[in-house]
């Protein structure tokens, strides 16, 4: 089996899993088809490996190609981040930091924060990926991450920024219509926003409510804390968000406090070996004070 195959076959591989055809990754990467079909023909002879099938459907990868899709993946972070150091050399704060923050973190809380860090370094590039799921800072899926949990890779220097409290609120709308609840029991009347998919959090929130947030109880399902969100303070039922955003928000009205606090710690951490990057080290600080603000 060859040992120096090239990055760009492995990018063109990458790009048919994720397209699913020779067109699609063509158009994403920004390469000619036929280009991408030669590489993944010299990977697969340089592999010894059968790595797509064709269907009607496009290319179907066989299980030898998804067994090397994490690694590839791993792949793709490492060349993207090698990029973002590359473009960061020179004197000052410049350069690219790619963050990872949860959806509701990224468009609610992080903004401000970013525009105030640019207008003070306004050489440097803010890559910000928003999901619910961990990246990996170890493989370099990201330079930062503000994270809802206690970080527990090694090699990593983690910051603890303080708790966030979420809580129970519905808008005023809403309940000026149905009423509003005196009890857990209560809420059983009531339109109730949640999740549609269980995650271990999700259990250990259920237990503190006695089983009121599952998910057939509730009328409004979304895996998208944004949707939550959003449903809230749209009037259609009473769902958890953060009591830090609904102060903001008086026509939203925080429901059973005593009952319903639910405290999630809140962490910045980066890879360690960029604890003495400029762009990296600039970020970080304007993270951790502008999330302290947050919570305070």
């Amino acid at each position: 089996m060859a040992t120096d195959i090239g990055w760009e076959l492995y990018r063109s591989f990458l790009g048919v899993l994720q397209e699913g055809s020779l067109s699609g990754a063509a158009r994403a990467l920004g390469v000619a088809q036929p280009t991408v079909g030669r590489h993944i023909a010299a990977l697969e002879k340089a592999l010894k490996l059968p790595l797509f099938t064709r269907s009607q459907a496009g290319l179907l990868p066989t299980e030898a190609a998804l067994a090397l899709r994490s690694d590839a993946e791993a792949m793709a972070s490492t060349a993207a981040a090698l990029q973002r150091t590359a473009a960061s050399q020179g004197a000052g704060v410049r350069g690219t930091v790619r963050i990872t923050a949860s959806e509701i973190i990224g468009v609610e809380v992080l903004p401000p924060i970013l525009t105030r860090l640019r207008a003070q370094y306004p050489d440097l590039k803010i890559e910000l990926l928003l999901s619910n799921r961990v990246q990996d800072l170890l493989h370099r899926e990201a330079d930062i991450a503000v994270r809802m949990l206690r970080p527990q890779q090694e090699l990593l220097v983690a910051r603890r920024i303080g708790q966030v409290e979420l809580g129970l609120h519905a808008h005023q709308r809403y309940l000026e219509q149905h009423g509003t609840p005196r009890s857990l029991a209560d809420l059983a009347q009531h339109a109730l926003i949640g999740f549609d998919t269980e995650t271990p959090f999700i259990r250990s929130v259920g237990k503190s409510l006695r089983g009121v947030f599952k998910r057939d109880n509730f009328a409004l399902r979304s895996d998208s804390d944004l949707a939550h969100w959003a449903l809230i303070q749209a009037g259609a039922g009473i769902g958890i968000c953060q009591v830090a955003l609904a102060r903001h928000k008086p026509e939203l009205q925080r429901l059973l406090p005593e009952q319903v606090a639910l405290p999630l710690e809140t962490w910045i951490t980066m890879h360690e070996n960029l604890r003495h990057s400029p762009r990296c080290r600039a970020t970080f600080d304007a993270l951790v004070e502008g999330l302290q603000q947050h919570i305070a």
